[in-house]
């Protein structure tokens, strides 16, 4: 797919979940979905005063990284998500410590080394070339600041089998309970995830993070593999 339509997937599928997703999300990943959230706040260190969280969704991880002391400014390019992390974070006495902000995460609207550290979640999956994404993404990351982001990953046997059992079943006939757009979501997540990871090893993404500048790249597999933790330090 292009960018134009790689975007426009994206849009149309979380628009359309975008009220109740957290709670959602938590079953439909057996309440893990907090766990990976908060492993991946933890990678950034508490000195770094402002941090640009991509691909904010619902405000989830920018809401972790606030409560920890940091500045955080949160983006997304989906208007409907961007509504409902307002709403958590006005809820929450939040909102003089993020800024939410709509913008592509192909072309970040800030300065070089504008931020101390940055973090991002399940974002690779929906860009046209995720190599230029992570230098846009690290060229706006201090010298040595860090970035750190969260992707769902491909458990190896014997648990695949049970991770597939669970995209390709679970997760539709459950979406389809919930709303059209669950369905929608349920029905396209295994397949991409699939395809991602096979095309994208972690050897080829960590080449890619020290094309852009990033030093002592490492990952964590959650939950059997089913989601990973990226980070490292900017040169």
């Amino acid at each position: 797919m292009c960018t134009g339509e790689l975007e426009a997937l994206a849009q149309g599928l979380f628009a359309g979940v975008a009220v109740g997703y957290d709670r959602t999300a938590w079953w439909f990943s057996y309440g893990q979905y907090p766990r990976w959230h908060r492993f991946l706040a933890r990678r950034i260190p508490p000195e770094a005063r402002l941090v640009l969280d991509v691909a904010t969704g619902t405000g989830a991880v920018a809401v972790l990284l606030a409560r920890r002391g940091h500045r955080v400014v949160a983006l997304d390019l989906t208007e409907a998500m961007l509504g409902q992390a307002a709403r958590r974070l006005e809820s929450l006495g939040l909102q003089d410590r993020v800024h939410l902000v709509r913008a592509d995460a192909q072309k970040l609207p800030f300065a070089d080394a504008a931020f101390d550290a940055l973090t991002f979640t399940f974002l690779l999956r929906y860009v046209a070339d995720p190599r230029a994404v992570l230098r846009e993404l690290g060229r706006v990351v201090r010298p040595g600041g860090w970035m750190a982001s969260l992707e769902f990953g491909l458990p190896g046997l014997p648990w695949r089998w049970g991770w597939q059992l669970h995209t390709r079943v679970v997760l539709p006939a459950g979406g389809r309970l919930v709303s059209e757009g669950w369905y929608r979501v349920g029905r396209f997540l295994g397949p991409s995830i699939e395809a991602f990871c096979r095309t994208h090893p972690f050897s080829r993404l960590r080449g890619w993070w020290e094309e852009a500048g990033f030093l002592d790249v490492r990952r964590k597999r959650l939950s059997l593999g089913a989601a990973e933790v990226v980070w490292g330090r900017k040169r």
